[in-house]
């Protein structure tokens, strides 16, 4: 290995800390404490967040409003990207929705994944998933670097 090249173990350990304190980032957002849901980095580029739908995110017609499917896969895909990026916040530019299948109830995982970019612009991936595997939604989003330090903020913590 060269003198300058990071050991495995090291960069594991340190990706382990950035995804954990993303973890706690998601957790810190107020808007968090309106969903019962819990974020969990699964790998570089890969998020995964478990919620339940119930008849409080539900519109006239009894079941869940499109806005619980926006929320969840964005914030699923923005995790995927912002997991490849240890400095900078990203920002949400643009984001695709499908809604493929109505939900009323139950549990639901929002799973996220990077696609490409690694510079200033990520785009990334989502789909939800119902307790019987069917996807019901699939979202796909562009975010970009912002200018505001991860380590600023209070919530990102290991």
């Amino acid at each position: 290995m060269p003198p300058t090249a990071t050991p495995p173990e090291a960069d594991a350990s340190g990706a382990a800390l950035h995804f954990a304190a993303l973890e706690a980032l998601y957790a810190s957002a107020p808007v968090n404490s309106l969903f019962e849901s819990r974020l969990t980095i699964t790998g570089e580029g890969r998020s995964r967040i478990d919620f339940t739908v119930d008849e409080r995110f539900h519109h006239a017609a009894d079941a869940a409003h499109g806005t619980i499917y926006f929320k969840m896969l964005d914030d699923a895909a923005f995790y995927a990207a912002n997991s490849l990026v240890t400095d900078r916040f990203l920002l949400t530019t643009a984001f695709n929705l499908l809604f493929t299948k109505p939900i009323r109830s139950g549990p639901v995982v929002a799973e996220g994944r990077w696609i490409s970019g690694r510079r200033r612009v990520f785009v990334a991936e989502a789909r939800l998933i119902d307790a019987g595997g069917e996807e019901i939604g699939r979202g796909t989003g562009t975010f970009m670097r912002s200018r505001i330090a991860l380590s600023s903020l209070p919530g990102y913590r290991a």
